[in-house]
């Protein structure tokens, strides 16, 4: 299910991006394998015109992808460029450099497959609003973090702003030293007792 789920994804992406597939294309019949730790493991393969196949073997894949479940949540949010650099790659260095730089470089083409179903006028202006969408909720977040983290520091006290933490270092070295000198005072006393 997941296995073909990938498949049928990369398969997409590939034949919008020619340029991915002639990549692919010297590395057709060479096998991966991508493993989701420690949820799945996707073995496959490159077929001769650049897409990836559904492989099965029993040997060893020539390259081994490793990305955390953890990480998928980012690869969902920020596209596969920001999850590639938490992928570790193992194996043969030229099909895994090959992979590498394809998985980061491919991009949906949202506007091509919206413009089958709604046609291109109508495509166009979605994903222009969707990136503006987009946009606003990201500076919105931003503009509430911002706030909050002021409303931590400033009013409520919860939080220490950066300004002050110098400060606070150095009271808190005085008032190491002085509690130092008090503890040598109060040896000083209790041994002429």
């Amino acid at each position: 299910m997941i296995s073909s789920l990938f498949l049928s994804a990369a398969n997409h992406l590939l034949s919008q991006a020619g340029w991915a597939r002639k990549r692919l294309q010297p590395h057709a019949g060479r096998t991966a394998r991508l493993a989701l730790a420690p949820v799945v493991e996707i073995d496959f393969s490159v077929a001769a015109d650049g897409h990836l196949a559904e492989w099965s073997g029993q040997e060893t894949p020539e390259v081994t992808l490793r990305l955390a479940v953890a990480d998928l949540p980012r690869l969902l949010a920020d596209g596969l460029e920001s999850a590639m650099r938490h992928v570790r790659i193992e194996g043969n260095a030229e099909f895994a450099e090959t992979l590498g730089f394809v998985f980061r470089h491919l991009r949906w083409d949202t506007e091509e497959d919206l413009s089958r179903v709604f046609g291109d006028i109508a495509a166009r202006r979605l994903v222009e609003g969707g990136r503006k969408v987009a946009e606003e909720g990201r500076r919105t977040l931003e503009r509430a973090s911002g706030t909050v983290a002021e409303y931590l520091t400033e009013e409520s006290s919860l939080l220490v702003d950066r300004k002050t933490i110098p400060v606070l270092a150095e009271d808190l070295v005085a008032l190491r030293d002085a509690v130092a000198r008090l503890d040598k005072r109060v040896a000083r006393l209790e041994k002429r007792r």
